[in-house]
């Protein structure tokens, strides 16, 4: 019985990717911090596919620490594909950045992201058929004034993840690396990257893609042979090659 494991499950993109999965049949590992909204998922899977077993784990993977339990607590499933999903922003100038907020961003966007993809990758590179793919974001590839420590973890993810995948393939390893990069997605993003308590995307931002549409777009990069999946300028998702240069590829 093999799984696919999604942190930051209890909403967004990682909710709606999780029901993407269980349409087509794949047993879950599902991860955050928040019980109810995972047993609320739980059963939206079950809906869909009664017959899927759901594993639920708490977990707050901005305490980087527990990167390591989580993953040792999976010890005794067989995992097919891990997707790193778990992420924060944050929107502010430099100088007025809430540097608490700025420390736990960086654990969880950049630390523990790097120790779930390590211990993936040790254990499972050589197998047929598994997947690991990270979360980066549009800003992973372009500075956004007033979110620049956050576009700046996610250059980090983007650039470790389009590296581990042309090593990966160098070695001839079996696992596919790949990152997923959306542009402005209405979840609960918005309102916790500006500490406020509601963020109307209608109202605020032109252009933006839902968590379903983006669930899907992770299901276009899931089944292609690209490395990367990102959401251009003009809105449109595109499947793409490594985007940055690899020196000694």
């Amino acid at each position: 019985m093999k799984y696919t494991v999604i942190t930051g499950a209890s909403s967004g993109i990682g909710y709606k990717t999780a029901l993407e999965f269980a349409a087509r049949g794949k047993n879950l590992i599902i991860v955050a911090r928040r019980f109810d909204k995972l047993e609320e998922l739980k059963s939206a899977i079950q809906n869909i596919n009664p017959d899927l077993n759901v594993i639920i784990r708490t977990s707050d993977l901005s305490v980087t620490n527990e990167a390591y339990t989580l993953y040792n607590s999976l010890k005794e499933y067989q995992i097919e594909t891990w997707i790193n999903n778990a992420g924060i922003g944050e929107s502010s100038a430099v100088a007025n950045q809430n540097l608490n907020k700025v420390e736990t961003m960086l654990r969880l966007n950049i630390e523990s992201l790097t120790i779930l993809s390590t211990l993936f990758v040790r254990d499972y590179s050589h197998v047929e058929g598994t997947q690991l793919i990270n979360v980066s974001s549009a800003l992973g590839y372009a500075i956004s004034l007033d979110t620049i420590t956050y576009s700046a973890s996610k250059y980090f993810v983007s650039a470790f993840t389009e590296g581990l995948a042309k090593e990966l393939e160098r070695k001839g390893a079996k696992m596919k690396v790949k990152v997923l990069a959306p542009a402005m997605t209405e979840t609960e993003f918005g309102k916790n990257a500006s500490d406020i308590k509601e963020f109307d995307y209608k109202a605020n931002v032109p252009m933006y893609h839902t968590a379903k549409q983006m669930a899907g777009f992770m299901m276009e990069l899931y089944d292609s042979d690209k490395v990367v999946g990102i959401v251009d300028e003009n809105y449109e998702f595109k499947l793409r090659d490594q985007i940055y240069l690899i020196l000694g590829a």
